[in-house]
């Protein structure tokens, strides 16, 4: 399994994103914008 150590968001939320930007093949925008939906706030380099 992934090491999540140091990292500054939630495991839940790193797989939760990563979901979503496989699954869909989303942007970093696109993401950064779901994520913001659900209450995490991000800054996805650009």
């Amino acid at each position: 399994m992934t090491d999540f150590k140091g990292v500054h968001y939630p495991k839940s939320v790193i797989l939760y994103a990563v979901f979503f930007y496989l699954r869909y093949a989303v942007s970093y925008r696109d993401l950064e914008e779901i994520m913001a939906e659900r209450g995490v706030r991000v800054d996805m380099p650009r």
